[in-house]
């Protein structure tokens, strides 16, 4: 799962996207529950908080009904279409693309977290899938923007299954390890408004040739071996 990613500005978001510069400010470095920049279909470009809201979180920060805190700045794409806090904007088609510069993961072959950077090797900011949706503050009737990262297994694929505490993985799909979603601009007009088929259609492990990758603190470089 992703927990930290680097956001362009809005002048890159702009160019790269082919999208108005999202108005609402947002700081660079993205974290739960932090605003961040998304673009939805038409498509636009605009800011909500990394956690999407469930329909009926009494509070902006996600929680159940009963006040019980949850975390939802990731959304596993085994159950999009059946948990009750993703399945809704899953449905009815709000997904978005989720600009980033970098996304970062812990890596532990040294027997130690050492936070690991991902960045395309083309230079472009990543587009990362996500979902979308709007939920209505009970209190002030203020409208709130959130999102969430899909993520999918990546025990199959040979550099980032690397990251996260090591540990055995099982049929259970609580166990495995998780990433994000990236996806190439020629899939994006299929992403944000193709069917829900087609969209499930595009989460799939990147090759490795799309990754520029290394230590996110250069004085922490190590030898990295698949």
């Amino acid at each position: 799962m992703c927990n930290l990613y680097i956001a362009p500005s809005g002048a890159r978001i702009s160019m790269k996207f082919q999208v108005g510069a999202p108005v609402q400010p947002y700081l660079p470095t993205i974290a739960p529950l932090k605003s961040g920049p998304f673009v939805s279909a038409n498509p636009v470009a605009q800011v909500g908080q990394w956690g999407l809201i469930p329909p009926h979180s009494p509070t902006r920060k996600p929680m159940t009904e009963d006040g019980r805190p949850m975390s939802t700045n990731n959304a596993r794409r085994e159950r999009l279409a059946t948990a009750w806090t993703f399945r809704g904007p899953w449905k009815r088609g709000q997904r978005c693309l989720v600009p980033a510069e970098s996304f970062d993961e812990p890596y532990w072959g040294t027997g130690k977290n050492i936070w690991w950077r991902f960045s395309r090797a083309d230079g472009d900011p990543w587009a990362l899938a996500g979902i979308w949706s709007e939920w209505t503050d009970p209190a002030t009737g203020e409208v709130e923007l959130s999102y969430a990262l899909i993520t999918q297994s990546c025990d199959a694929h040979p550099l980032l299954r690397a990251m996260h505490r090591p540990g055995p993985t099982t049929e259970d799909d609580k166990a495995d390890k998780r990433a994000v979603v990236p996806l190439e601009r020629e899939h994006w007009d299929q992403w944000l408004n193709g069917s829900v088929a087609q969209a499930d259609q595009l989460i799939q492990l990147p090759s490795m040739e799309v990754f520029r990758h290394g230590a996110a603190d250069p004085t922490k470089q190590v030898e990295f071996t698949l």
